[in-house]
């Protein structure tokens, strides 16, 4: 429906404007590859495990490659080289590099088309296991069925995977449809994944190829009792992106965190690395029909809702052209936004109103992501759950897809069981007794919603003119996004960019891209 009498020749400029930023950031991206995206090009091959001192294979493998200087030619390179010259299976070669036995870059070269062809062959494991995964998705999907949107969208956190469990089935019998296993704090900055089931984190429970997959069964158990199809989501940001893309396809996640500044923003990680990486993450997670959730919410926590809601809007445009990019379709692309207004401003519920409208009509393909009140949430619980109301009411009238459910005892403590049932159960009251009130309301003509919704567009197509102007990179460093600069050269993680050398080639790019054949 189109209800804010929107211009569209300003939704084609600002569109224009995100395509041109998208195409000039590609142009960085198509030079570089770093060592995490090429350690997911290992995963995929079928690496896996830690040497005694409990470091990941991929790392030993990508790390020797690196400090040779030879990196540049990629890790699938050296690796199916080896291959070739050993004649053993990847996970024997991994493991005798590891131990110190094969030093990859010191292995004679063969051919290079057999070279590529055995990296060709290479990657078939890691996209037949995703293909299958797949395939499971949408016979469970099938045959369960799902929630009805908005979805409810609940988060678990104990450090402990096993308690995880516990408290994301009950979520589930309470009536949730997405489960997210919060990541521990700081995991974002590890440059390594860690290994095996975890017991012990702070804030949240390690992201792991096993935790994936005991969370997976899990949520696959519960759903047949629930009768539906429980989503499970989990991070792919960070120092690991692509790799994180590779596992939670591999163990068939359903919704990843994946946001293309997020990392560069909020978590000083250095942008050239972290545009790179999102390319490589982005396609892994399109071709295993992965949702992304991006994080336009998170300006919001340190910028104004009201004065900064244009930096929200053309950051989605940018997101969205960036995934698209990335083999992705609309249906993939969660883009993200939250109810943070101040709730102490004079129709603050108004206003925040037209900004969930807006995004919901400037993309209407878009499974939108909206995240619940957490700034202005004071340990008043008697007002927290009914701020969370009014962002349930928002979420209903505006069409939202993904609801991120709001906690009375947010600004308190890590939310109990009870806390969550309280918050499913306000959230399926709302929408159970408006559930189509958004097709009985229009707004009135050049009223304070449309005229607020036309004044965030105009002004997110004047930011995002002036971004395509001086550069995505540059308008971080000046700080244009959250109210953060960032030094392009700076950050976490700039030593693992490498300049691509002549005959670099990624197997899983234009495998991906063109479908998996």
């Amino acid at each position: 429906m189109h209800r804010l009498n929107l211009d569209q020749a300003l939704i084609a400029k600002a569109r224009n404007g995100a395509i041109k930023i998208a195409n000039d950031i590609q142009s960085h991206i198509d030079q570089r590859t770093t060592t995490s995206v090429e350690r997911a090009v290992l995963r995929l091959f079928g690496i896996d495990g830690i040497t005694e001192d409990g470091i990941p294979l991929p790392n030993v493998i990508v790390d020797g490659i690196l400090h040779s200087g030879r990196l540049g030619l990629g890790a699938g390179y050296w690796f199916a080289n080896g291959i070739l010259h050993y004649q053993i299976s990847p996970q024997d070669l991994a493991q005798e590099i590891a131990a110190g036995k094969i030093n990859l870059t010191s292995v004679p070269v063969k051919d290079e088309g057999a070279i590529r062809e055995q990296m060709e062959e290479l990657s078939q494991l890691g996209i037949s296991r995703i293909v299958e995964k797949k395939l499971e998705r949408d016979m469970l999907m099938a045959r369960l069925g799902q929630g009805i949107e908005p979805l409810l969208y609940v988060i678990v956190a104990t450090g402990n995977i096993y308690e995880d469990v516990k408290q994301a089935q009950a979520a589930a019998r309470q009536g949730a449809d997405i489960i997210a296993v919060i990541r521990t704090t700081g995991q974002s900055l590890l440059d390594y994944v860690p290994y095996g089931a975890t017991t012990e984190g702070f804030g949240g429970t390690y992201a792991t190829q096993e935790n994936f997959r005991i969370m997976r069964q899990a949520l696959d158990e519960v759903g047949e009792e629930a009768g539906k199809y429980i989503r499970l989501t989990n991070y792919c940001s960070g120092l690991c992106m692509p790799e994180m893309a590779a596992m939670g396809a591999m163990e068939r996640l359903d919704v990843m965190l994946n946001d293309s500044m997020y990392g560069i923003i909020f978590r000083d990680i250095n942008m050239e690395r972290t545009f790179v990486d999102q390319y490589l993450s982005r396609i892994i997670n399109g071709f295993a029909n992965i949702i992304i959730n991006t994080g336009e919410d998170n300006y919001l926590t340190t910028a104004d809702a009201y004065e900064a809601a244009h930096t929200v809007t053309a950051s989605q445009f940018i997101n969205e052209q960036l995934a698209l990019k990335c083999g992705m379709v609309p249906e993939q692309i969660a883009l993200g936004h939250a109810y943070e207004i101040n709730p102490e401003m004079e129709n603050s519920f108004v206003y925040e109103l037209a900004q969930a409208l807006l995004a919901r009509e400037l993309f209407p393909r878009s499974p939108l992501k909206y995240m619940p009140p957490t700034k202005y949430m004071t340990g008043n619980i008697f007002k927290g759950h009914i701020q969370d109301c009014m962002f349930n009411i928002a979420s209903i009238m505006s069409g939202q897809s993904i609801h991120l459910l709001g906690m009375l005892t947010e600004a308190i403590h890590t939310p109990h069981i009870s806390d969550r049932y309280l918050a499913v159960e306000s959230a399926r009251y709302v929408f159970t007794a408006m559930r189509d009130i958004a097709q009985e309301i229009y707004f009135k003509e050049d009223g304070i919603i449309q005229k607020r919704a036309q004044q965030v567009l105009t002004d997110a197509v004047s930011f995002l003119e002036k971004v395509a102007e001086v550069g995505l990179m540059e308008s971080i460093s000046m700080g244009m996004f959250a109210d953060i600069s960032r030094n392009p050269k700076g950050g976490k993680g700039f030593t693992g960019v490498v300049y691509k050398g002549p005959g670099y080639f990624n197997p899983f790019i234009d495998a991906m891209l063109k479908g998996g054949n």
